[in-house]
């Protein structure tokens, strides 16, 4: 019986701008679902007030994480770069 093997690529890793730009891209979809689930909660009812709120706290908690990452990394974002990557994440 005869088996094939798939031959493994390298997997190529990413370079540092790569990585700073999926981080901030990271970062503005956290702030997203922030202002999302503070929406939601002003109208929520009932047991979604919990739901909403669980929510809440996990998205600041990421944030807090993935700005701590951004500080370290010495990403400064300015509103300029803000409206490229929206900009580009639309297209």
């Amino acid at each position: 019986m005869e088996e094939k093997y798939v031959r493994e690529e390298k997997i190529i890793d990413k370079t540092e701008s790569e990585k700073r730009q999926e981080l901030v891209m990271s970062i503005l979809q956290v702030k997203k679902e922030l202002d999302k689930a503070n929406k939601n909660y002003e109208y929520a009812e009932e047991d979604l007030i919990d739901y909403y709120s669980y929510q809440i706290k996990a998205n600041c908690s990421k944030m807090d994480y993935l700005l701590k990452l951004a500080k370290e990394k010495g990403i400064v974002m300015n509103m300029v770069e803000q409206i490229k990557i929206k900009y580009n994440e639309a297209m």
